[in-house]
């Protein structure tokens, strides 16, 4: 049978945790205890037992929440449930994010028609390898943007990563069915909701996906008996899986001294925006943190697109400004909602918290070259490393670029399908130069029209950019 919890203490205690200094700064919850802040942040979709909850909260906890190596970046939808695990962070509980090195080799059906692909073991080595990096990025940079909004907080735990498969590798299938599976009745199982909405689908689901939540049960139960782990958060398509965890946990230990508080749930809504499209998705690619991937430009203008009807709430959920904060800049937003001043509050806030001062100045760099009218306080050097990735950017030599008519140029490097429709566009005052209309299908570039000597921004029409620099 499986181990009681009662050993865990005896274990947990030989693994230290660092604490670092938070600075006392502002409150960012105005007092509020941490669900009902997560509440106000509207980052709760659902919760066990709520009273006792918070009750358990009074003193440290040890809180998880497990992401599956399925792509090889955090992309902006993860960024919901770390977020809600980060607010536990700060508010000094011990924080464990598990990367699923085995369950990713099953395939979680939660939330899906279809059965996944199985991924290839290299693959998820891979990613397990890459998301821990960036987990460990994400909780560094957050934690640097807390420190001028965290709440009055003298110290905290650092992150600690784990990985399933260093306990799961080496379990017996017959060792796991005796002591697991027979905690486990088969028609509970079928009632979660992710097995249900499987089976209403032509193609039903395999037994392998269909053992995923005693899995993932199994993880909270590892994490319970050897960390103390008493909460875990998840995505809202999780919270059958979590309460497999919770029922194999209180049957195991429920008869044990010292288990009286039992564990708990929570969580975090899957987002959708106001049309009902996915959140973090744009054009069917997702919008990731890793700036190889997403740039600091369209991560910023992800957000910058967010529409009146969702900004609020983003505001509250992916920013760490206190409530009362978020209340007031969209009261000020409602006045004037033209000038956009709660998504541009939002879409700095989200990129400082993730690319940090660099990404953002880069982001308002580029978004001034490609969507602004105002150029006299741009330079050369910013606009080559805000855009040093984007395909409008292109690198010439002062052959290429200098005594050449401004048609000849459009066209050549494809702004314009050809040198008369360059000029055709250049005659209906349709080809600008460093956002100046040129009419002139004789004007000739020079040194002295770049932007500090070095740069030339066309524009053909309202928005299709050419950006060239000198090498």
């Amino acid at each position: 049978m499986l181990d009681p919890v009662r050993r865990w203490p005896s274990i947990a205690h030989r693994m230290p945790l660092r604490r670092r200094p938070i600075p006392r700064t502002r409150y960012l919850h105005s007092g509020r205890d941490l669900l009902s802040e997560l509440s106000a942040r509207q980052l709760i979709a659902d919760v066990t037992r709520p009273d006792d909850f918070a009750k358990h909260l009074q003193k440290t906890r040890t809180i998880y929440a497990g992401v599956d190596p399925t792509a090889k970046s955090l992309h902006a939808g993860h960024l919901i449930p770390l977020l809600c695990l980060f607010h536990f962070h700060i508010r000094g509980h011990n924080t464990l994010a598990l990367i699923g090195g085995a369950t990713g080799l099953v395939g979680d059906p939660s939330g899906r028609m279809m059965e996944r692909s199985l991924s290839e073991k290299a693959q998820i080595e891979s990613n397990t390898v890459k998301l821990t990096d960036s987990i460990q990025q994400f909780f560094s940079r957050a934690t640097e943007y807390a420190l001028d909004k965290a709440p009055s907080l003298t110290t905290f735990t650092q992150l600690q990563v784990v990985n399933n498969l260093d306990w799961l590798k080496e379990l017996n299938l017959l060792d796991f069915l005796r002591s697991t599976g027979i905690h486990f009745r088969v028609n509970h199982m079928l009632a979660r909701d992710s097995v249900k909405l499987r089976m209403s689908a032509h193609n039903g689901i395999t037994f392998t996906e269909f053992t995923y939540q005693l899995l993932q049960g199994y993880d909270f139960y590892e994490l319970f008996r050897t960390r103390g782990c008493t909460i875990q958060v998840g995505g809202s398509d999780q919270w059958g899986n979590i309460l497999s965890g919770i029922d194999l946990i209180n049957k195991v230990e429920g008869n044990y001294t010292g288990y009286d508080e039992g564990c708990f749930a929570l969580t975090t809504p899957l987002l959708t925006t106001s049309q009902g499209e996915k959140f973090g998705k744009s054009a069917g690619n997702a919008i990731w943190l890793d700036e190889k991937l997403t740039s600091y430009l369209d991560f910023y203008q992800f957000f910058l697109r967010t529409t009146d009807a969702d900004v609020e709430k983003y505001l509250k959920m992916f920013t760490l400004l206190p409530v009362e904060e978020i209340d007031a800049v969209v009261r000020e937003h409602e006045i004037q909602p033209e000038r956009r001043l709660a998504q541009t509050l939002l879409a700095k806030e989200v990129t400082l918290m993730i690319h940090q001062k660099e990404g953002l100045e880069a982001a308002r760099v580029a978004t001034n070259v490609l969507f602004g009218t105002d150029y006299s306080t741009l330079h050369a050097k910013d606009i080559v490393k805000s855009l040093a990735d984007d395909p409008r950017l292109v690198l010439c030599t002062e052959d290429e670029l200098l005594g050449i008519t401004l048609p000849n140029i459009a066209a050549k490097f494809g702004l314009t399908s050809s040198k008369s429709a360059a000029r055709q566009l250049a005659i209906g005052k349709g080809l600008y130069l460093n956002n100046v209309p040129q009419p002139d299908v004789h004007f000739k570039l020079e040194r002295s029209h770049l932007i500090d000597g070095q740069v030339a921004i066309l524009r053909a029409g309202k928005d299709k950019h050419l950006i060239l620099a000198l090498r």
